[in-house]
């Protein structure tokens, strides 16, 4: 089928073994690739119950039919599994220059079951994979194992190029909320895919290829990025973005009163002037940053311009990293956030979760609930304790296991915030209620970015206090950029792809003619296709509900709350929008026994077996 290989690559981590795998056209018209057929893939493959952590459980890198064209944000690629962190369906997307490396080694999809029975690191390229030692690079930073891994393949395959995804300590001591990262400060930063991929011994995988995805209409295509291109000169914006990048939506969420601040107990900072965008490029050397194919250039790439961090570089800090350290921690300035922002990717763990675990333990120690020493704002006492939660030492061992373990084990449930075991990004659902609503319904939990409803409800679009019809609104937002998951598409693109834009995308890609129902249909299924994944897993109705705090504490700045009857009026009325039944469970479908399509054929093409 155009726009794709139409082949899975199949490793057995165990024996050190591949095989390649045809996937028929009817799959692929049906998922899209991306997130609908790595759903497919984990519901085929998966066993029922499996252990996040153990060697069944398949671990999956997916692109789209747009990876590697001319599509402006399409540089993006996903990972999917079972998750640690949650127990439910996990999935995590990044950007960078990897993704078109992987699509590159030509395989739609990279699918890893098994456990190696010491460290290594996988090469995959254009002769199949190779497994190598990685004795050597265990214990690495995510830094330093990027650089030696690109070194060796640029040393050994004649001066080649390649990219590379990496896990730090934190995944190699399957801490629940690990990441996997890339081109330095990317990662596939939530759910703890990084755990995953550390419990299977694989410290990293190099991507390196020469295959090119076969176009429907690369005159289409073509024709497109140029319109595209041109629109965005004067698009408000994209020009927003690349001016002020993310660190923008600090003054936003403090001017609404929805910045969460002090765990969740404020809705504004005192020292936002220390911690917004302004006080980031007055303070740093900033110069803006792209992914591969994208003229929006949102990342900041920052150089600390004095103090005791002076020279330090990272991409960011983002607005959800501010949020995290700035706002739940109330870390003071920018330069330090931006230290902490280092830590935490040296290490290999996500900030978000990192920053609302830091926040947690900060309420322990002054409830008296935990003896250890630290407090609001002490930057260096929480760059210890991530530290003791890489290496799982002490407190940091409780906290290794995430929010549903620590909470419970200090006597904190009723106070932690959490949906499904993720911690919510920076958008108080007290203030913007839809935001309510997405972190409930998400399939990996308190997420922002299945809908990034956030948007609307802060431009005007759609009243953050409306209740009653907001689900329906919501579902069709969640349908489009499940559809952007499917090509893999950054979501910044969201207002320049409406549904007409992605129609002639999947057009020029892959021939299909779909109108805006033939899209949604997709969406819907691959949404429906991961409920039935969490179903399988054990979801009720009551992991869609958000924590008891949001209902019964007030923002002291605003004296709003979202109550449960508001809660329960939108989660009613989302699962009427899905065509779900009462309990949120879609209907049955008649594929086959594992909820995946019998056009899959399973069957291995002929060519190499493993090698070593």
């Amino acid at each position: 089928m155009n726009g794709f290989y139409n082949q899975v690559l199949a490793i057995d981590a165990t024996r050190r073994s591949f095989e390649v795998q045809d996937v028929a056209d009817e799959v692929l018209r049906r998922s899209l690739g991306g997130k609908g057929l790595a759903t497919h893939l984990l519901l085929r493959h998966n066993p029922a119950g499996v252990d996040p952590l153990g060697p069944d459980n398949h671990l999956i890198f997916a692109v789209g039919p747009t990876t590697g064209t001319g599509i402006w944000g399409s540089c993006r690629h996903g990972v999917y599994t079972k998750s640690p962190q949650t127990g439910f369906y996990s999935e995590s997307y990044s950007g960078g220059k990897v993704a078109e490396d992987m699509s590159a080694t030509g395989y739609d999809a990279v699918m890893i079951h098994g456990a190696a029975d010491r460290p290594v690191w996988l090469e995959i390229g254009d002769e199949g994979v190779h497994f190598h030692p990685a004795d050597e690079l265990w214990g690495l930073d995510t830094f330093a194992t990027e650089d030696r891994v690109k070194a060796w393949i640029k040393d050994n395959r004649q001066g080649q190029k390649c990219g590379a995804v990496v896990i730090g300590p934190a995944g190699e001591n399957q801490v629940c909320f690990a990441v996997i990262e890339n081109d330095y400060w990317r990662s596939a930063g939530r759910t703890g895919v990084g755990a995953v991929m550390g419990s299977k011994k694989i410290k990293a995988i190099a991507f390196w290829g020469g295959q090119q995805r076969t176009l429907a209409h690369p005159e289409v295509v073509a024709e497109f990025v140029k319109a595209q291109a041109g629109r965005a000169k004067d698009d408000p914006g994209v020009n927003a973005y690349k001016k002020l990048g993310t660190p923008m939506l600090v003054d936003v969420m403090h001017n609404v009163g929805g910045f969460p601040t002090r765990y969740w107990q404020k809705g504004k900072a005192d020292h936002q002037e220390d911690i917004n965008a302004v006080a980031l490029h007055e303070r740093c050397e900033v110069t803006p940053h792209a992914c591969r194919k994208c003229f929006i250039a949102c990342g900041r790439m920052s150089i600390v311009k004095s103090g005791r961090h002076q020279g330090l570089k990272i991409e960011g800090p983002e607005y959800e990293t501010i949020y995290a350290f700035g706002g739940l921690c109330e870390v003071p300035t920018i330069e330090e956030i931006a230290y902490l922002n280092d830590v935490c990717d040296r290490l290999g763990v996500d900030t978000i979760t990192a920053g609302n675990l830091v926040g947690l333990t900060i309420e322990a120690a002054r409830q008296g609930r935990i003896d250890y020493d630290i407090d609001y704002g002490q930057v260096d006492r929480m760059a210890a304790l991530l530290t003791d939660i890489a290496y799982r030492r002490g407190v940091g061992d409780v906290l290794a296991g995430g929010i549903k373990t620590a909470a419970p084990a200090w006597g904190m449930a009723d106070q932690a915030i959490h949906v499904k075991g993720l911690e919510p990004a920076g958008y108080d659902p007290r203030v913007l209620k839809g935001m309510g609503l997405a972190y409930g319904t998400s399939d990996r939990g308190a997420c922002h970015l299945r809908a990034t409803f956030y948007r609307p409800e802060l431009v005007g679009l759609v009243d953050p206090e409306q209740i009653e019809g907001k689900a329906a609104v919501f579902a069709e937002w969640e349908d489009r950029l499940t559809f952007f998951d499917c090509l893999i598409l950054c979501r910044f693109y969201r207002d320049l792809y409406q549904w007409e834009q992605l129609a002639t995308i999947i057009e020029g890609a892959t021939g299909l003619d779909l109108d805006v129902d033939g899209l949604r249909a997709v969406a819907r299924a691959v949404t429906d296709d991961t409920r039935r994944f969490n179903l399988r897993e054990g979801l009720t109705p009551a992991d869609d509900k958000l924590p008891g705090r949001f209902h019964r504490e007030v923002l002291p700045e605003t004296g709003k709350i979202i109550t449960p009857e508001q809660m329960e009026v939108m989660l009613e009325e989302y699962y009427r929008a899905r065509g779900w039944d009462e309990q949120g469970r879609p209907a049955e479908r008649k594929a086959d026994a594992h909820g995946g399509s019998p056009a899959w054929t399973g069957q291995p093409t002929p060519g190499p077996g493993s090698r070593n």
